[in-house]
């Protein structure tokens, strides 16, 4: 059963065939208060909880925090196993026991969500003298609040950030202009195909393949008007780069780190399978239209200059996937200045030669002490800051040229970008990880 997007007073079979949950039914008496009601009441109003983060995007140990916090407030035991859209629990009250199975039509994120449900949970006892029907009237407005942006809104902020994205990588002028037009096309229309309910395997590819196309007919059309060099063409890969699934990658890493096992395999092998169709597609949309991964060519830019052009460059490609991940504006730009700061310092260690895969850990160790920082002054969830702070240092270029070079038959040096992106996947979220060790104490024992 899956926690449906309208309460319904008997069970509806929806066309992907989940039925949704009467939530304000499990009560027969609406004017006693929920601490007063049976366990099935309160159990379900746990699961309840559990279903809306998971639909949040956060990981397997947050849900199972917030599902706690909600069940001792009850009086109640709780025990979860959270994969990425499914979630089984019990509840326990002397000697009695209720058990629930709960999925998900599909993954998604949604940081403003996120917020608000960490508020809900934190204040939480609050609520013990409302009845059942008070709240989950409350969680009623949580879970439907509509997107904060338009597709045409999260078209641009994809714009602004694959363009600032791919300047990060040695894109010029010419790359950012084609990748701001590609990345727009490319998520507005995956936007309108999800306000449609299209799979996500579908949307990912038919999105990528538009971003592609549109990236190549503008640089045609520049190349024709105004006779731009040909190696201008290797700038098509960031028109790809805002399908990158970086909360699964992320949450997946801490979910293992935390030994959710469960969780933490089915992220990361949902986010390998969006990997997978995107940069398949990408591959086979650049032999249609004869398109290469080449290198960038040289800017030119003095060390000074490169220095603060990255700095601004990693704000806007951090806020723009930050508003993708439906953020308010506010948290939105928190999160670009963490992440200003996490990439310019990764990119400058690479420029010292460092590993990149050891320069993206001390990245995100600091992003994840800022993000610790930021949470104690201003009360944002951390996963809402460090996975947008941390997603444009996700290795989508090395993902990509493992897949042409792979496809094309050269394996030993696809394979070897496919190693490197491995090592910088691993070391993004163990860096976050180690800053949670370090200023949670929560994530330092085993309760």
């Amino acid at each position: 059963m899956t926690a449906a997007e309208k309460p319904a007073s008997t069970p509806k079979i929806s066309p992907n065939h989940h039925m949704a949950i009467p939530w304000h039914s499990f009560e027969h008496d609406q004017d006693t208060p929920i601490r007063e009601t049976s366990l099935t009441a309160r159990a379900a109003l746990v699961g309840r909880v559990g279903i809306v983060m998971l639909s949040c995007g956060t990981g397997a140990w947050r849900v199972r925090e917030a599902m706690d916090t909600v069940s001792r407030a009850l009086g109640l035991t709780c025990a979860a196993d959270v994969g990425l859209i499914t979630l089984s629990f019990s509840c326990f009250e002397k000697g009695h026991h209720y058990s629930q199975t709960l999925s998900l039509p599909a993954s998604g994120v949604n940081t403003a969500k996120l917020a608000a449900m960490e508020q809900f949970v934190d204040h939480f006892d609050a609520c013990l003298g409302l009845t059942p029907n008070e709240i989950h009237s409350r969680l009623d407005k949580i879970q439907h609040q509509p997107g904060q942006f338009s597709p045409l809104q999260l078209g641009l902020a994809s714009a602004l950030a694959c363009a600032a994205f791919v300047f990060l990588l040695g894109g010029g002028p010419i790359e950012m202009l084609c990748c701001f037009v590609g990345a727009g096309v490319g998520n507005y229309l995956r936007s309108v195909m999800g306000r449609h309910h299209i799979t996500v395997m579908a949307s990912t590819a038919l999105s990528v393949a538009a971003a592609c196309l549109s990236y190549t007919l503008l640089f045609l059309l520049l190349r024709a008007g105004f006779h731009i060099a040909s190696g201008h063409e290797a700038g098509y890969i960031g028109a790809m780069l805002f399908v990158i699934p970086g909360f699964p990658f992320i949450t997946s890493g801490l979910d293992i780190f935390k030994q959710d096992m469960r969780s933490g395999l089915e992220r990361g092998m949902f986010a390998i399978m969006v990997i997978t169709v995107a940069t398949v597609t990408g591959w086979l949309v650049a032999l249609l239209v004869h398109l290469s991964p080449a290198n960038f060519l040289p800017l030119g830019l003095s060390a000074g200059v490169l220095l603060l052009c990255r700095l601004v460059a990693s704000f806007c490609g951090v806020f723009g996937f930050s508003i993708m991940f439906n953020s308010p504006v506010t948290m939105s730009a928190v999160a670009g200045v963490i992440g200003a700061c996490a990439n310019t310092l990764r990119l400058e260690l690479v420029d010292l030669t460092m590993p990149p895969a050891a320069a993206a850990f001390l990245g995100a160790l600091l992003a994840g002490l800022l993000a610790s920082l930021a949470n104690r002054k201003a009360g944002y969830p951390r996963i809402s800051l460090t996975v947008p702070a941390i997603v444009i240092m996700v290795p989508g270029l090395y993902m990509y040229r493992g897949m042409f070079n792979l496809g094309g038959g050269s394996f030993d040096v696809g394979a070897s970008w496919v190693v490197r992106a491995v090592l910088i996947v691993i070391a993004l979220p163990l860096g976050l990880a180690v800053a949670r060790v370090l200023t949670d104490p929560k994530w330092r024992h085993i309760s």
